[in-house]
């Protein structure tokens, strides 16, 4: 990777800038202006970020695991990591509890919350920056309301949860996603095949109504007690998943956020509005729909496994933007960590606070979130513009 202390443009605003110079410095009195010194990224900056952020990451994954209604101590979990790769052996039937508890019901959790909610707000970060909008959110598009209707849909005609080795519902749920991507390009692509921004934004609002209102009806025809588990679903639930299903996600998105992660230079020009991008040779027609299918493919993914959980898209990488500046070579690596740190923690609340009963960490992450929305309209609202 190679880093130069070029800043990207810093806001939404749309400024361009010099003509002789895409990304030329400031003067030299700028220069010491801290907001400027923050929007400079360098090597050894980055390297001391991540370097801060995965060692974050590690302890508050710890602490997770030592979290719920029975408590693990640090010893406890490096016994049972010693059992499971065989260096100690199973004592009694203490063991045996403490093993489960952690590895099967612990465990899948902190890792799927980690990879749903850095999935998530990754996407935040690539809307954001496509739409110059910081309340621009993965669900604004309407994929995740029809990954939650092809879900919803398996549920009521009695598909079980696995066909052999392959899971029945994730997969359900990616065709939901896909269909809704399909639909948003018909809808807002133009006879000239250009796919102009507002007109992304008013499909993706018509698409969750139309989405949202079909669920409402597929959940009042089924049967009570499936109506309850899917209702519980929507409003977001990381239940320790099957091991195929956490395999799969992990490599799938993987191969995605790689290539979300080559977008970068282009999200930084894009920032700047599609006539300065294109003056600086970015096809931006091939850049929102290489953005917007990838974005379409990471949520409908996480959102069949995760069930709808709002806010992260939007606050990580609003709030990681104010604290390390608009350079994507940063911002997306950072934001995907803080947003798996994010969903970690409000999951681990959500299933300790009132054990043993378990609040769905969807209403957690919209707690935090609505506040944060409500702050950005009344007191950022020169950031919205």
């Amino acid at each position: 990777m190679t880093l130069s202390p070029t800043p990207p443009a810093s806001s939404f605003s749309g400024s361009t800038p010099d003509a002789s110079s895409p990304m030329s410095l400031p003067e030299s009195g700028a220069a010491g202006d801290p907001s400027f010194r923050k929007a400079i990224l360098t090597a050894p900056r980055w390297f001391g970020v991540m370097g801060i952020l995965l060692t974050a990451t590690i302890a508050l994954a710890i602490l997770c695991l030592q979290a719920g209604t029975v408590y693990v101590s640090i010893g406890e979990i490096l016994r049972v990591i010693g059992r499971a790769v065989g260096v100690l052996v199973t004592s009694n039937a203490s063991d045996t509890t403490i093993d489960t508890i952690v590895l099967q019901l612990r465990v899948p959790r902190v890792i799927l919350g980690f990879l749903v909610g850095g999935s998530l707000a990754s996407v935040g970060v690539m809307l954001q920056a496509l739409l110059r909008n910081p309340l621009a959110d993965p669900y604004i598009l309407g994929v995740s309301s029809g990954s939650a209707l092809g879900v919803s849909l398996a549920v009521l005609f009695g598909i079980g949860t696995m066909a052999g080795a392959i899971p029945v519902l994730p997969v359900c749920g990616f065709l939901g996603g896909l269909l809704a991507l399909l639909v948003l390009y018909r809808i807002s692509a133009t006879t000239y095949d250009r796919l102009p921004v507002h007109s992304v934004l008013l499909a993706g609002v018509i698409l969750n109504a139309i989405f949202s209102a079909l669920i409402m009806f597929v959940t009042s025809i089924m049967e009570p007690n499936r109506a309850f588990a899917m209702m519980a679903w929507l409003m977001g639930s990381l239940s320790a998943p099957l091991d195929q299903t956490l395999l799969a996600l992990s490599a799938y998105l993987a191969v995605c956020l790689a290539l979300l992660f080559r977008q970068v230079s282009v999200l930084n020009i894009m920032t700047l509005g599609e006539e300065p991008a294109r003056s600086l040779g970015v096809d931006t027609e091939r850049a929102k729909r290489s953005i917007l299918m990838t974005a379409a493919l990471i949520t409908g993914a996480v959102v069949s496994v995760s069930g709808m959980i709002g806010f992260i898209g939007m606050v990580v990488p609003h709030a990681m933007r104010l604290v390390l500046g608009a350079d994507h070579r940063l911002l997306l690596p950072a934001s995907t960590l803080v947003g798996g740190m994010f969903l970690m923690t409000a999951d681990t609340f959500a299933r300790s606070a009132f054990g043993p009963s378990e609040l769905p960490v969807g209403i957690m992450t919209a707690l935090a979130g609505g506040p944060f929305f409500i702050y950005l309209l009344v007191w950022r609202k020169d950031r919205l513009t």
